[in-house]
Protein backbone atom coordinates (compact mmCIF):
# COMPACT_ATOMS: atom_id res chain seq x y z
CA UNK A 1 0.00 0.00 0.00
CA UNK A 2 1.09 3.56 -0.65
CA UNK A 3 2.40 5.64 2.21
CA UNK A 4 0.87 9.10 2.04
CA UNK A 5 2.89 11.90 3.60
CA UNK A 6 1.82 15.56 3.72
CA UNK A 7 4.24 18.48 3.80
CA UNK A 8 2.97 21.47 5.73
CA UNK A 9 4.01 24.71 7.38
CA UNK A 10 1.84 27.70 8.23
CA UNK A 11 4.51 30.08 6.94
CA UNK A 12 5.32 30.43 3.25
CA UNK A 13 8.82 30.61 1.82
CA UNK A 14 10.29 27.96 4.10
CA UNK A 15 11.38 25.51 1.40
CA UNK A 16 8.29 23.31 1.56
CA UNK A 17 8.04 22.79 -2.20
CA UNK A 18 11.81 22.36 -2.62
CA UNK A 19 11.67 19.62 0.02
CA UNK A 20 8.66 17.93 -1.58
CA UNK A 21 10.15 17.91 -5.08
CA UNK A 22 13.61 16.89 -3.89
CA UNK A 23 12.15 13.93 -2.03
CA UNK A 24 9.99 12.90 -4.98
CA UNK A 25 12.86 13.00 -7.47
CA UNK A 26 15.34 11.18 -5.26
CA UNK A 27 12.82 8.56 -4.14
CA UNK A 28 12.27 7.85 -7.83
CA UNK A 29 15.73 7.99 -9.41
CA UNK A 30 17.89 6.87 -6.49
CA UNK A 31 15.61 4.44 -4.67
CA UNK A 32 13.40 3.10 -7.45
CA UNK A 33 10.12 4.21 -5.88
CA UNK A 34 6.95 5.19 -7.70
CA UNK A 35 5.79 8.56 -6.40
CA UNK A 36 2.67 10.67 -6.80
CA UNK A 37 2.88 14.38 -5.97
CA UNK A 38 -0.47 15.96 -5.13
CA UNK A 39 -0.14 19.74 -5.32
CA UNK A 40 -2.80 21.36 -3.14
CA UNK A 41 -1.01 24.70 -2.82
CA UNK A 42 -2.66 27.46 -4.90
CA UNK A 43 0.81 28.92 -5.52
CA UNK A 44 1.29 25.93 -7.89
CA UNK A 45 5.05 25.87 -7.27
CA UNK A 46 5.33 22.08 -7.17
CA UNK A 47 3.30 21.85 -10.37
CA UNK A 48 5.38 24.32 -12.35
CA UNK A 49 8.66 22.82 -11.10
CA UNK A 50 7.62 19.41 -12.41
CA UNK A 51 5.92 20.30 -15.71
CA UNK A 52 6.74 23.95 -16.45
CA UNK A 53 4.46 26.95 -16.73
CA UNK A 54 3.44 26.40 -20.36
CA UNK A 55 2.14 22.90 -19.77
CA UNK A 56 0.47 23.99 -16.55
CA UNK A 57 -1.38 26.78 -18.37
CA UNK A 58 -2.67 24.30 -20.95
CA UNK A 59 -3.97 22.00 -18.22
CA UNK A 60 -5.47 24.91 -16.32
CA UNK A 61 -7.27 26.20 -19.40
CA UNK A 62 -8.72 22.72 -20.01
CA UNK A 63 -9.86 22.35 -16.41
CA UNK A 64 -7.50 19.44 -15.80
CA UNK A 65 -6.26 20.46 -12.36
CA UNK A 66 -7.42 19.79 -8.82
CA UNK A 67 -9.45 22.98 -8.76
CA UNK A 68 -12.04 21.15 -10.87
CA UNK A 69 -12.43 18.56 -8.11
CA UNK A 70 -13.22 21.21 -5.52
CA UNK A 71 -15.36 23.23 -7.94
CA UNK A 72 -17.49 20.14 -8.55
CA UNK A 73 -18.28 20.07 -4.85
CA UNK A 74 -19.83 23.51 -5.20
CA UNK A 75 -22.12 22.54 -8.07
CA UNK A 76 -25.80 21.96 -7.53
CA UNK A 77 -27.11 18.41 -7.38
CA UNK A 78 -27.59 17.01 -10.87
CA UNK A 79 -25.06 19.27 -12.54
CA UNK A 80 -22.34 17.56 -14.53
CA UNK A 81 -18.95 17.16 -12.88
CA UNK A 82 -15.85 18.46 -14.64
CA UNK A 83 -13.04 16.71 -12.76
CA UNK A 84 -11.51 13.85 -14.72
CA UNK A 85 -8.91 11.98 -12.65
CA UNK A 86 -7.33 10.22 -15.62
CA UNK A 87 -7.03 13.42 -17.67
CA UNK A 88 -5.70 15.45 -14.74
CA UNK A 89 -3.10 12.90 -13.65
CA UNK A 90 0.20 13.82 -15.31
CA UNK A 91 2.47 10.82 -15.73
CA UNK A 92 6.26 10.64 -15.71
CA UNK A 93 6.84 14.28 -14.87
CA UNK A 94 10.06 16.09 -13.83
CA UNK A 95 12.54 17.85 -16.10
CA UNK A 96 15.27 15.49 -14.85
CA UNK A 97 15.53 12.73 -17.45
CA UNK A 98 16.53 9.97 -15.04
CA UNK A 99 13.43 10.63 -12.94
CA UNK A 100 10.89 8.33 -14.61
CA UNK A 101 8.44 7.31 -11.90
CA UNK A 102 6.99 10.57 -10.58
CA UNK A 103 3.37 11.45 -11.41
CA UNK A 104 1.52 14.65 -10.56
CA UNK A 105 -1.96 15.90 -9.77
CA UNK A 106 -1.54 19.61 -10.58
CA UNK A 107 -2.77 22.62 -8.67
CA UNK A 108 -4.28 25.87 -9.90
CA UNK A 109 -4.19 29.50 -8.84
CA UNK A 110 -7.98 29.33 -8.89
CA UNK A 111 -7.90 27.25 -5.70
CA UNK A 112 -7.52 30.55 -3.84
CA UNK A 113 -11.07 31.52 -4.85
CA UNK A 114 -12.55 28.08 -4.23
CA UNK A 115 -11.17 27.10 -0.85
CA UNK A 116 -13.15 29.72 1.10
CA UNK A 117 -16.45 28.51 -0.39
CA UNK A 118 -16.05 24.83 0.47
CA UNK A 119 -17.43 25.00 3.99
CA UNK A 120 -20.93 25.65 2.61
CA UNK A 121 -20.65 23.02 -0.09
CA UNK A 122 -23.90 21.64 -1.59
CA UNK A 123 -24.20 18.10 -2.88
CA UNK A 124 -22.29 17.33 -6.06
CA UNK A 125 -20.43 14.63 -7.99
CA UNK A 126 -17.98 13.98 -5.14
CA UNK A 127 -20.28 15.06 -2.34
CA UNK A 128 -19.85 13.60 1.13
CA UNK A 129 -21.13 14.74 4.49
CA UNK A 130 -17.64 16.03 5.22
CA UNK A 131 -16.07 18.58 2.85
CA UNK A 132 -12.62 17.38 3.92
CA UNK A 133 -13.29 14.01 2.27
CA UNK A 134 -13.37 15.22 -1.35
CA UNK A 135 -9.79 14.38 -2.27
CA UNK A 136 -9.86 10.94 -0.68
CA UNK A 137 -12.96 9.91 -2.58
CA UNK A 138 -11.54 11.18 -5.86
CA UNK A 139 -8.02 9.71 -5.74
CA UNK A 140 -8.75 6.46 -3.93
CA UNK A 141 -8.71 4.43 -7.20
CA UNK A 142 -5.06 5.30 -7.93
CA UNK A 143 -3.34 5.69 -4.56
CA UNK A 144 -2.07 2.16 -4.30
CA UNK A 145 -0.36 2.40 -7.68
CA UNK A 146 2.41 4.21 -5.81
CA UNK A 147 4.98 3.55 -3.11
CA UNK A 148 4.74 7.11 -1.81
CA UNK A 149 2.24 9.91 -2.21
CA UNK A 150 3.55 13.36 -1.27
CA UNK A 151 0.89 15.99 -0.62
CA UNK A 152 2.13 19.58 -0.87
CA UNK A 153 -0.32 21.48 1.36
CA UNK A 154 -1.11 25.22 1.41
CA UNK A 155 0.39 27.33 4.24
CA UNK A 156 -2.82 27.23 6.26
CA UNK A 157 -5.07 24.77 8.07
CA UNK A 158 -8.16 25.32 5.92
CA UNK A 159 -10.37 22.79 4.18
CA UNK A 160 -8.01 22.18 1.25
CA UNK A 161 -5.18 21.33 3.66
CA UNK A 162 -7.50 19.10 5.66
CA UNK A 163 -8.33 17.23 2.45
CA UNK A 164 -4.63 16.48 2.15
CA UNK A 165 -4.36 15.40 5.77
CA UNK A 166 -7.46 13.21 5.36
CA UNK A 167 -5.52 10.82 3.12
CA UNK A 168 -2.20 11.17 4.97
CA UNK A 169 -0.54 8.51 7.08
CA UNK A 170 1.87 11.13 8.40
CA UNK A 171 3.31 14.57 7.84
CA UNK A 172 6.59 16.45 7.79
CA UNK A 173 7.18 20.11 8.59
CA UNK A 174 9.88 21.75 6.46
CA UNK A 175 11.05 24.90 8.23
CA UNK A 176 13.76 27.52 8.34
CA UNK A 177 15.28 27.34 11.83
CA UNK A 178 14.17 30.76 13.02
CA UNK A 179 11.48 32.01 15.36
CA UNK A 180 8.89 33.09 12.79
CA UNK A 181 9.10 29.91 10.71
CA UNK A 182 8.83 27.56 13.69
CA UNK A 183 6.27 29.55 15.68
CA UNK A 184 3.28 27.70 14.23
CA UNK A 185 4.54 24.14 14.76
CA UNK A 186 2.57 23.54 18.00
CA UNK A 187 -0.57 24.83 16.26
CA UNK A 188 0.00 22.38 13.39
CA UNK A 189 0.43 19.53 15.87
CA UNK A 190 -2.69 20.44 17.79
CA UNK A 191 -4.87 20.90 14.70
CA UNK A 192 -3.67 17.69 13.05
CA UNK A 193 -4.20 15.69 16.25
CA UNK A 194 -7.70 17.12 16.70
CA UNK A 195 -8.58 16.42 13.06
CA UNK A 196 -7.20 12.87 13.26
CA UNK A 197 -9.26 12.19 16.39
CA UNK A 198 -12.34 13.56 14.64
CA UNK A 199 -11.99 11.18 11.69
CA UNK A 200 -10.90 8.25 13.83
CA UNK A 201 -7.48 7.91 12.20
CA UNK A 202 -3.85 8.32 13.23
CA UNK A 203 -1.72 10.88 11.39
CA UNK A 204 1.86 10.39 12.49
CA UNK A 205 4.48 13.09 13.03
CA UNK A 206 7.41 12.00 10.87
CA UNK A 207 9.43 15.02 11.82
CA UNK A 208 10.75 18.50 11.18
CA UNK A 209 12.98 19.06 8.13
CA UNK A 210 15.47 21.91 8.57
CA UNK A 211 15.69 24.02 5.39
CA UNK A 212 17.68 27.05 4.27
CA UNK A 213 20.15 26.35 7.07
CA UNK A 214 23.03 28.79 7.56
CA UNK A 215 25.92 27.32 9.50
CA UNK A 216 27.19 30.77 10.46
CA UNK A 217 23.88 31.82 11.99
CA UNK A 218 23.66 31.82 15.78
CA UNK A 219 19.87 32.08 15.49
CA UNK A 220 19.74 28.94 13.37
CA UNK A 221 21.96 26.99 15.77
CA UNK A 222 19.97 28.12 18.79
CA UNK A 223 16.63 27.32 17.15
CA UNK A 224 17.74 23.86 16.05
CA UNK A 225 18.92 23.07 19.57
CA UNK A 226 15.55 24.18 20.91
CA UNK A 227 13.68 22.02 18.40
CA UNK A 228 15.86 18.98 19.09
CA UNK A 229 15.65 19.34 22.87
CA UNK A 230 11.88 19.82 23.02
CA UNK A 231 9.92 16.81 24.18
CA UNK A 232 6.68 18.26 22.83
CA UNK A 233 7.69 18.89 19.22
CA UNK A 234 8.15 16.32 16.44
CA UNK A 235 11.63 14.81 15.99
CA UNK A 236 14.11 16.72 13.85
CA UNK A 237 15.56 14.98 10.78
CA UNK A 238 19.34 14.60 10.99
CA UNK A 239 19.74 15.90 7.42
CA UNK A 240 19.63 19.70 7.13
CA UNK A 241 19.14 21.39 3.76
CA UNK A 242 21.53 24.37 3.46
CA UNK A 243 20.60 27.79 2.17
CA UNK A 244 22.07 28.74 -1.18
CA UNK A 245 21.32 29.85 -4.70
CA UNK A 246 21.92 26.38 -6.12
CA UNK A 247 19.40 24.77 -3.76
CA UNK A 248 16.88 27.51 -4.52
CA UNK A 249 17.42 27.01 -8.24
CA UNK A 250 16.40 23.36 -7.87
CA UNK A 251 12.84 24.63 -7.39
CA UNK A 252 12.76 25.97 -10.96
CA UNK A 253 11.77 24.09 -14.10
CA UNK A 254 15.05 23.33 -15.86
CA UNK A 255 15.87 20.30 -18.00
CA UNK A 256 18.85 18.20 -16.92
CA UNK A 257 19.93 14.61 -17.51
CA UNK A 258 20.66 13.55 -13.94
CA UNK A 259 20.03 14.50 -10.34
CA UNK A 260 23.75 15.07 -9.89
CA UNK A 261 23.62 17.81 -12.52
CA UNK A 262 20.56 19.43 -10.97
CA UNK A 263 21.72 19.29 -7.34
CA UNK A 264 25.50 19.19 -7.78
CA UNK A 265 26.41 22.49 -6.13
CA UNK A 266 26.77 23.14 -2.37
CA UNK A 267 26.45 19.42 -1.68
CA UNK A 268 22.80 19.43 -2.74
CA UNK A 269 22.93 15.97 -4.28
CA UNK A 270 24.35 14.35 -1.14
CA UNK A 271 21.98 16.32 1.09
CA UNK A 272 18.78 15.32 -0.70
CA UNK A 273 19.89 11.72 -1.13
CA UNK A 274 20.54 11.49 2.60
CA UNK A 275 17.22 13.18 3.33
CA UNK A 276 15.34 10.75 1.08
CA UNK A 277 17.03 7.80 2.77
CA UNK A 278 16.12 9.16 6.20
CA UNK A 279 12.57 9.84 4.99
CA UNK A 280 12.18 6.20 3.91
CA UNK A 281 13.29 5.01 7.34
CA UNK A 282 10.89 7.39 9.10
CA UNK A 283 8.00 6.32 6.87
CA UNK A 284 8.82 2.64 7.46
CA UNK A 285 8.48 3.17 11.19
CA UNK A 286 4.84 4.18 10.85
CA UNK A 287 3.93 1.56 8.25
Amino acid sequence: MAQVIATINLKGGVGKTTTTIGLAEFLSAEFGKKVLVIDLDPQTNATTVLIGEDRWRELNDRGQTLVSLFTDALRRAGEDASFDLDASLQRQVSPVKEVRTVDLLPSSLDLIDVQDRLASMPSGQFYSDNPTDLLRRAVKPVLNNYDYVLVDCPPNLGIVTLNGLRIADGYIIPTIPDVLSTYGIPQIQSRVMSFADNIGETIHELGIVITKYRSASTVHATTINRLVDSEDLPPVFDTWVPEGNAIAASAEYSTTATLRQKYQYQGGYEVFRALAKEFISAADEIA
